[in-house]
């Protein structure tokens, strides 16, 4: 259907009150936290995971008692809820506990090879080897991994708010950057890969080494910052990951459950196109984890449904900007379009944004290169850059104060890592 114009503006007017939601969350927080007549009210809109539901929900009942219902379902039924559905499933299986064991013994591995403490080798290879996996088993696999592993070594002690953000601001990048290595695996790759002609070997040739270089240093930057606090314990549980959360976690956990487990993630990952095949795979991993329900902890599907719809509402509102968005990015030289493309990531998702670009005519394969180096780049600035983000703060936000994650701290301690990527994409 053509949506009328005053529906589409009415939809950026939206879109922006949603955004400045999200920068509102702390408030609501506080206010939830004193347990006034209307906590609840203020506890619902601090949750991040539901400001673009809610504000999509609103745009849809505008354009039912503006345009009709049945045309508000049909443009309901033409978007393409794929990717919040994929995010639910992977959040779900990714997050399960013989996966993240799978994981741990991995980081575990690795880490002995680095002539540095242990726990200081083990920080650093969270936050490269997990984010670059992204590019096999899909970004929103790795943050969902990569933000598990953090929470339970390192950010389950009180405190060290500026070490959380930072470590956060960095994930949240080398996520963003770490799974352009593949053609398949980063959504804003993802928009654009079969339009442009660019398949695996392509991303890895021109994006790879850079992202690979990218990722590395920031990690490496985090980690000397931090380096006395993580050999000494100052900011983790002495567990690291390595051991069971809680004694009643303590069962091994059978190779053969492992491997069932891995043949699940992967058959997600290989139909992350298909909707009715990864969710019916969802389903029944769900039966196989209560069948052995004692080698498994609690499955994140609150968690999942949350991040989904958060997605679902991103995609919802996002769809109507591009009356004003495409002809801006058409509009920019290729220099010109890295920067902007970084910086309106910020606002919106890099997805979407890569799209409405992929649909600009006449563009050189310089362009191109910009618009999706520039889109994955500015990935880690906001919890909307990138379709990850919701994954790892619904995650993580339980480990800071008043259990949100303030957008502002959020986006400057993004600032640094963001700018090493920027140098690697523009050499």
């Amino acid at each position: 259907m053509t949506v009328p114009f005053y529906i589409q503006v009415t939809a950026t007017v939206l879109f922006a009150i949603a955004i400045l939601h999200t920068f509102a969350v702390p408030v609501f927080a506080r206010l939830a936290h004193q347990n006034g007549p209307h906590a609840g009210l203020w506890h619902f809109l601090a949750e991040v995971e539901a400001v673009f539901g809610v504000w999509a929900f609103v745009l849809l009942s505008i354009m039912a008692l503006a345009v009709g219902v049945p045309e508000m379902v049909t443009y309901v039924e033409a978007r393409n809820f794929t990717e919040p559905l994929f995010v639910f499933a992977i959040m779900v299986v990714a997050a399960s506990r013989p996966i993240i064991e799978l994981v741990s013994m991995l980081v575990r591995m690795v880490a002995r090879l680095l002539p540095v403490h242990r726990q200081i080798a083990t920080f650093f290879v969270v936050l490269t080897l997990v984010p670059l996996s992204g590019s096999l088993i899909t970004e929103p696999a790795a943050m969902t991994l990569a933000a598990l592993l953090l929470r339970d070594g390192y950010f389950n002690r009180s405190g060290h708010q500026r070490f959380k953000y930072i470590a956060l601001g960095v994930l949240f990048v080398n996520v963003s950057i770490g799974g352009v290595l593949s053609a398949y695996a980063a959504p804003p790759v993802l928009m654009v890969a079969q339009t442009f002609g660019w398949d695996t070997a392509f991303m890895a040739s021109h994006f790879g080494w850079r992202a690979v270089a990218a990722v590395l240093l920031n990690a490496l930057l985090v980690t000397f910052v931090f380096r006395q606090a993580l050999a000494s314990g100052e900011v983790d549980t002495h567990r690291g990951v390595t051991r069971a959360a809680s004694p009643a976690l303590a069962i091994r956990v059978p190779g053969l459950v492992i491997a069932i487990h891995l043949i699940f993630l992967i058959g997600v990952v290989i139909s992350a196109h298909h909707p009715a095949v990864f969710l019916g795979l969802l389903l029944l991993f769900i039966g196989f984890c209560e069948a052995y329900a004692r080698y498994q902890s609690k499955l994140m599907i609150k968690e999942g449904l949350m991040v989904g719809f958060f997605l679902a509402g991103l995609v919802l509102l996002g769809a109507l900007q591009k009356w004003w968005l495409q002809d801006l990015l058409g509009s920019l030289s290729p220099i010109v379009l890295f920067w902007g493309a970084a910086g309106l990531t910020a606002l919106t998702d890099n997805a979407a944004l890569t799209f409405l670009g992929s649909l600009v005519d006449g563009t050189s394969e310089t362009w191109r290169y910009m618009l999706v180096a520039g889109a994955v780049t500015g990935g880690g600035l906001t919890v909307i850059a990138n379709a990850p983000n919701p994954a790892g703060f619904s995650i993580l936000k339980g480990s800071f104060k008043d259990a949100t994650i303030s957008p502002g701290p959020l986006f400057l301690s993004a600032l640094v890592p963001t700018i090493v990527a920027a140098f690697f994409f523009l050499i």
